[in-house]
């Protein structure tokens, strides 16, 4: 082959190669099209949050009608481990990111974003025939611990036998903020029954005189009162102490007053996590969640909003 002709292959190979890096780029580039009110994406979301969440999808799509939000409700574990593999960029949960976690991420060129977006209250539920509503929260802890099995050990008068203690599932926040807030380094009973999610535990508490159900507040109001001063006819929400024996004096039900005046005890911060470095849909949905209207829908689901004020409304009346 000629000097020339050796010349004018070599030109023809650069431009293939050139082409075949072109194509890649604009291939790459367009694996992402959403923008901050556009596009479709999946977000992952701590089943406990099924019900707020959905509003704020709801709502937000009505506005951005270019906008798709698929939520994937699912235990807080697999929330975050969704967002650790980058198969969604957003996820709702109740605690941040480890250091581990966030070094993981940023091993992959992700730097995570964390926000409050509400202060969560955790209720218990007991069957309406059930006429022992107090409880303190070393009673709930000597539970959780196996210490305390029976209704007599928390009310000698106590017609029930056995207690059943119900959470939604194992592997979710709820069970996590057990472990970490109550049990006080003590291991978890064996004996707890597991559903599989919020309104699993409500069905079964409803329909067992001697169970107690554990879930988070916003599954517990009443769908016929806007001011979330009633709770779900279907169960009784149980008062809490933070006092040893706990009296009506001094125990507590989750109403949002209580939850933003830090006299109920039971309670959790509810965060968004993003991973969005092209601040596309994921970061468009979640400035959403932390706007007002966002604040809103949250202040209306029995939630705290993080960054709206709550009307404080004397409920002791109704005690």
């Amino acid at each position: 082959m000629s000097v020339r002709n050796r010349s004018l292959a070599f030109a023809f190979m650069l431009l293939i190669v050139a082409a075949s890096f072109s194509c890649r780029g604009k291939k790459a580039k367009d694996k992402y099209t959403d923008t901050a009110t556009t596009g479709v994406i999946p977000i992952s979301v701590d089943e406990s949050f099924r019900r707020i969440i959905q509003q704020e999808i709801d709502v937000f799509e009505g506005i951005y009608t270019m906008a798709g939000i698929s939520p994937i409700y699912t235990s807080e574990v697999e929330a975050i481990t969704l967002l650790l593999q980058d198969s969604v960029r957003l996820a709702v949960t109740t605690r941040p990111l480890t250091g581990e976690e966030k070094a993981s991420l940023e091993a992959m060129k992700f730097y995570p974003k964390e926000f409050k977006i509400a202060t969560d209250a955790i209720a218990l539920i007991v069957n309406k025939q059930n006429a022992d509503s107090l409880i303190s929260v070393s009673q709930l802890s000597g539970i959780l611990t196996g210490e305390i099995t029976s209704w007599k050990q928390l009310n000698p008068a106590s017609r029930l036998g056995d207690l059943r203690l119900v959470f939604d599932n194992a592997n979710s926040s709820t069970v996590r903020y057990a472990i970490d807030s109550l049990c006080k380094g003590k291991p978890l009973s064996g004996a707890l029954n597991a559903q599989q999610t919020n309104m699993d535990v409500i069905d079964y508490v409803a329909q067992t005189p001697d169970a107690i159900g554990v879930i988070g507040v916003s599954w517990v109001g009443s769908k016929s009162d806007t001011t979330n001063l009633k709770f779900s006819e279907r169960i009784t929400v149980m008062r809490v102490s933070r006092e040893a024996q706990a009296t009506l004096a001094d125990s507590y039900q989750p109403y949002q007053a209580y939850v933003a005046l830090g006299q109920y005890p039971l309670t959790r911060s509810v965060y968004a996590i993003l991973t969005d470095p092209r601040s596309g849909l994921a970061s468009g949905f979640s400035t959403f969640l932390a706007s007002d209207r966002g604040q809103r829908i949250i202040l209306k689901a029995g939630l705290v909003p993080a960054t709206q004020n709550v009307r404080i409304v004397n409920v002791r009346d109704n005690l």
